[in-house]
């Protein structure tokens, strides 16, 4: 039955026009379905990084880093639509400061790094099927970008594969909607798309050596001259950057080393068994989080992807979803997928280096969109994201997912720009209110709204502990 179930799921593959490393590496992926507990890694199996390289400590690069910027190339993953955030298109395409989305600043970023230089640095985006098309017509429209200079394709296709029923373990269908049968295999991914995509072979053909690759919706993740010298001068092969980890950051994937062969690991929280999950939030015992920003030498990916003919042997992580997300009376299935941080095992000179939080600015939820558009931060004059040197630490922001989560809802009750946040510790939200003009949060806000009417917070109010929001009438 498994190998008829695997036989379908690869005959609906072919007919997508899937090529043939695509289909071996599905067939790898799929194995791990004969598993009880597919890559699981044990607390037992595993030693914590207790120190590493810190980029704030370590002597300058930067001059090694601009002769290594002629062979480097830029690549953003860019194939998330932002639905939980109630986004249909691309999420990069969200304006989230001064009125530019993620994907104006990053192409400004990357204009301002070829002035300076007087390097065409390629920026690259790795595109879904669903973002790919807005995407491209959005950078077409910054002014004096032009992908050509740099002689670099701009974009290539993350793959799709099947959804798996957990019924019958060969490929699910839903006539209603047929994009739902399909589903991304993870951003490790990226090692797959690379090479049968040509993209790799034409790289190298143009003698670029350094791939830095990082989260389109990411903007603390520009190109750093010190990092890039540090990678070059470390002749490490795959470099990738960690932050310290805090109460936010503990369900998140962790650094550590394997026991066995001494190598570093990434473990996520799919991977951890039910009872290791205390030992696996442990931020003082585990450390160190992937930003997901890496730096790839291109030569060694080379070797290693004909060491393992195309197929990178990245541990598996088994999802159990529903065929319709937001729909949980349809079909259980089972999405199989790879974390490109994993492949921190796979290379053999693999590094890790601490770098500073200012470098990890996601925005995942609304709660980071808010942050992220306060007066915290701002953008200099190469479009880097920049935190105001009032704000000490950025405050925990949790705000009522009834009337928040989506970007809609949120932009309506902050119909006149979010609140200053600078010397704000915490700000929690719970119930229907309305932010007006020039708000100011301080210290530790919470507000709640439970009488059912809708509040609102006046124009020019200051929040402290003691504030209350207004009733309308």
């Amino acid at each position: 039955m498994a190998s008829d179930s695997l036989a379908k799921c690869l005959e609906k593959l072919k007919s997508d026009g899937a090529s043939e490393l695509l289909q071996n590496s599905f067939s790898r992926l799929y194995s791990s379905l004969s598993e009880s507990s597919p890559g699981l890694i044990q607390e037992q199996d595993i030693k914590p990084v207790r120190e590493l390289a810190d980029i704030e400590n370590l002597k300058d690069c930067s001059n090694t880093g601009r002769e290594a910027l002629k062979k480097t190339v830029v690549l953003k993953l860019n194939g998330g639509l932002g639905t939980s955030m109630g986004l249909d298109r691309a999420k990069s395409l969200l304006p989230v400061k001064d009125g530019l989305c993620f994907l104006e600043i990053i192409a400004k970023q990357i204009l301002t790094l070829r002035a300076d230089s007087g390097c065409q640095v390629p920026l690259v985006l790795m595109n879904s099927f669903r973002t790919e098309q807005d995407s491209l017509e959005m950078i077409a429209q910054v002014e004096g970008f032009n992908s050509e200079k740099s002689n670099v394709r701009l974009s290539f296709l993350q793959n799709r594969i099947p959804k798996i029923s957990s019924k019958t373990f060969g490929p699910v269908s839903s006539p209603e909607n047929s994009e739902l049968e399909w589903c991304p295999p993870g951003h490790g991914d990226l090692y797959t798309a690379l090479l049968e995509t040509g993209l790799l072979e034409d790289l190298r053909g143009k003698d670029f050596r350094y791939l830095f690759v990082s989260n389109a919706d990411n903007l603390g993740a520009s190109l750093d001259l010190n990092l890039l010298g540090y990678f070059v001068e470390s002749g490490s092969d795959f470099m990738m950057e960690v932050a310290d980890r805090t109460e936010s950051d503990k369900k998140g994937g962790h650094l550590a080393y394997a026991s066995d062969s001494g190598k570093l690991i990434l473990r996520e929280v799919a991977q951890c068994a039910n009872e290791d999950i205390s030992n696996f939030q442990n931020i003082q015992k585990h450390k160190y989080f992937n930003t997901n920003s890496l730096w790839i030498d291109l030569e060694a990916f080379a070797a290693k992807a004909e060491e393992h003919s195309g197929v990178f042997p990245l541990p598996v992580i088994r999802n159990s979803k529903h065929v319709d997300p937001a729909d949980k009376s349809t079909e259980k299935v089972v999405q199989l997928e790879t974390a490109m941080g994993s492949a921190i095992e796979v290379f053999d000179k693999a590094i890790a280096i601490r770098v500073p939080r200012s470098r990890f600015l996601p925005v995942k939820k609304t709660n980071d969109l808010l942050v992220i558009q306060s007066d915290i931060f701002h953008l200099d004059g190469s479009h880097n994201m920049v935190r105001n040197s009032s704000c000490r630490q950025l405050p925990v922001v949790a705000l009522d997912e009834e009337f928040f989560k989506t970007v809609d809802n949120f932009q309506l009750r902050f119909p006149k720009g979010v609140p200053s946040m600078i010397s704000c510790q915490s700000l929690e939200v719970q119930g229907d209110i309305t932010f007006g003009a020039d708000v100011i949060c301080q210290g530790h806000v919470a507000l709640s709204n439970v009488q059912g009417n809708p509040s609102f917070i006046p124009d020019g109010s200051t929040l402290g502990s003691d504030f209350k929001a207004y009733t309308k009438v």
